[in-house]
Parts: structure tokens; sequence; C-alpha cells
């Protein structure tokens, strides 16, 4: 796992907008995220490696939610020991923020869910809201919001804005992929967010708002609806 942050605490130059970016470095994600980019992953191991990237991800991500101590009945005594003193709840934006849910939740199971739906205009490339839901308590947790992609950004900081205003204070973004431009961008906007990436690319993007060094429309791979596969 590198953290810009702490590099630049080591006096690593690094931009500004990458003090709130944290990359992992584990061999198993980086492994996995090298078969997402592969052209020749089909939707269902898609599908299931992005769930698998969610989980691993997932240890790191929730390393400070807090603890409170209950006593059960163990074995051989009675004794002392520490659960989650609270919920999370994960947002994903719609649709593609959908396949990294049941990895986050296998961590938890009693962690929530709320859904941001986002589509990006293909002209303007912003954001259009069409659906948006939290549950009622997501405020007094921890909130995660979940894409694939964090590209231009601009859906990521429209999802920042409106958990924001439900009253939600304590937000992270967990995505796969993360370019230089969607980092700046929500660092900018809204530097006491987190953002947590398996990859990130420093490239600018194609003129359509993908990351070129990624694994295409993650929304459409985990749907099946596109295939990059070469055709015979």
């Amino acid at each position: 796992m590198v953290s810009f942050g702490e590099k630049k605490k080591e006096e690593i130059s690094v931009e500004a907008y990458l003090e709130n970016l944290t990359v992992f470095d584990h061999p198993l994600i980086k492994h996995k995220v090298t078969h997402l980019c592969d052209v020749n992953t089909g939707s269902k191991e898609f599908c299931e490696l992005v769930g698998e990237l969610a989980t691993l991800m997932g240890y790191e991500i929730l390393k400070d939610l807090p603890l409170k101590d209950i006593q059960v009945q163990a074995p051989l005594e009675k004794i002392t020991s520490p659960v989650l003193a609270e919920d999370f709840t994960i947002v994903p934006i719609l649709r593609a923020g959908l396949g990294m849910v049941d990895g986050l939740r296998r961590l938890s199971p009693t962690a929530k869910v709320g859904h941001v739906g986002l589509y990006r205009d293909e002209v303007t490339l912003q954001p259009v809201q069409y659906y948006f839901k939290l549950p009622v308590d997501a405020a007094a947790g921890e909130v995660i919001i979940v894409d694939p992609a964090l590209a231009t950004g601009v859906s990521a900081e429209a999802a920042i804005r409106l958990i924001k205003e439900a009253g939600c204070k304590r937000i992270k973004v967990c995505c796969i992929f993360a370019a230089a431009q969607g980092v700046k961008l929500i660092h900018d906007a809204h530097p006491d967010v987190h953002i947590y990436a398996a990859k990130f690319s420093p490239r600018p993007l194609n003129d359509k708002g993908y990351i070129l060094d990624a694994a295409g429309d993650a929304g459409d791979r985990v749907c099946g609806t596109v295939s990059y596969k070469p055709q015979k």
C-alpha cells in the first residue's frame, strides 16, 4: 500500500492533490487488476475479480472503524471481546459500482447500502442524476462510495456532494482505477475525502473521458453489455 501523503512526509516530491490518495501495492491486488484490464476476461470473471478486489481493499479502508467491548460466552468461560461499534454504509455509483458491494459486505454482513444513480452525458461528460437514496441513519457512521473507475471524477464529486447534503461527514471513495484528473478534482472540491485505489494512472484521459491503461467501460463489462474480446 502506497500513501502519497506518507511519501510527502518522507520528502519525496509529489503533487499536493495526491496527498489524499492511497494506492495498494499488494501482489494479489496487482495480479487481479491485470486480469481486469485483459480484453480476454469475460463478464463472469470480471465481476468476480471486481468483488474480490473490493474485499481485499476493504481490510485497509475499514481499519479505523470504532470498536466496543461486549461479553460473550466462550467454550470455557465468559470473555470480554471487541465488536464493531457501528455499521457503515456502502454507496455504489450506479451501475458499475454495484459490482463492488458484495465484496465489501463479505467483511461485515450488517453493512447498509445506499445508491447514487448518475449517468455521464456523452457530450459534456457531466453527471446527470436520476436516483439517490441512503439508509435513514447513514450519517451516524462511515460512508464508502464505490465505483470501479475514478476517471474525470465528476460522478464521484457529485455523489460526495449529495451524501454531504444528507448530513454524512465521514466519507471515503473506493475505486479500482484512479486517474490524475479525477483525483485532483476530488482533492480540490473535497479535501476531507480520502481516495483508495488499486491502480493509479497519471496519464491524461482520452477524448471520451476513459482511462487509457485501465479496463475500459467497467459498467458494460460488469453487466456484459459490451465485450472487448478480439473478433475472430
